[in-house]
């Protein structure tokens, strides 16, 4: 199997009805260069799917190589049984960061601002060894760019308790709002507090646990 990602070449991916969203439209972008750049900078995206006709979403690292997302997760979770099946797992995969609190004059109109992505479509259980090497070292460099390198390979053991999904970026699309407080026009004279919030993720200085160890290259240039 090749672990090659699927690449139309073109510069978007399609729009479908699950992708268009029915309030702010002009929020959305298929973009490929803007959503990738979205799920480039998380860690962290929620999985969600249908298990015994109830809804479920878990929380996961994740990584991004092309046009292909690999999620993480254990050899007896449901997702991963689940995708385990030739028919695979229909699924829907977000991504959000948050970049500011919008606070207005009025209830109604706070807000956030923020950028998202939302993926829809039928996941599958990696299986081949070469992709789930590609697999696993991703999902370890998502967090920390050039970690695998640095550390030990999972072992045999660790290998059996860990399974990792693949889902084809086809389906997808992202949403941001990057706007300041909009107050009502009667609002306007009120004696109330408007405006921003930026929030922002800081990473702190790495703290060793084993001090005979140096900081290797690749935390010195972390947090990126």
């Amino acid at each position: 199997m090749s672990t090659t990602p699927t690449n139309t070449g073109d510069t978007s991916y399609s729009r479908t009805p699950r992708t268009t969203p029915t309030r702010y439209k002009d929020r959305a972008t298929w973009e490929k260069e803007a959503i990738h750049a979205i799920l480039d900078e998380a860690y962290v995206c929620h999985l969600g799917f249908v298990a015994d006709g109830a809804p479920v979403v878990l929380p996961t690292v994740f990584a991004r190589v092309g046009s292909r997302l690999y999620v993480h997760g254990s050899t007896g979770s449901r997702p991963m049984r689940g995708a385990s099946d030739e028919q695979g797992m229909q699924v829907c995969v977000t991504v959000t960061h948050v970049d500011a609190l919008v606070l207005t004059k009025s209830a109604f109109n706070h807000s956030v601002n923020f950028r998202s992505v939302v993926a829809h479509g039928t996941a599958y259980q990696v299986t081949d060894p070469e992709e789930l090497d590609v697999a696993l070292a991703a999902l370890v460099d998502q967090v920390v760019p050039g970690r695998s390198g640095g550390i030990r390979p999972a072992n045999p053991k660790e290998l059996a308790a860990t399974a990792v999904i693949r889902l084809e970026l086809d389906e997808v699309s992202a949403k941001t709002r990057s706007d300041g407080a909009n107050d009502d026009p009667e609002d306007a004279d009120l004696p109330h507090w408007s405006g921003i919030v930026p929030v922002t993720t800081v990473h702190g200085t790495p703290e060793p646990y084993d001090r005979n160890i140096p900081l290797p290259a690749h935390m010195r240039r972390f947090p990126r």
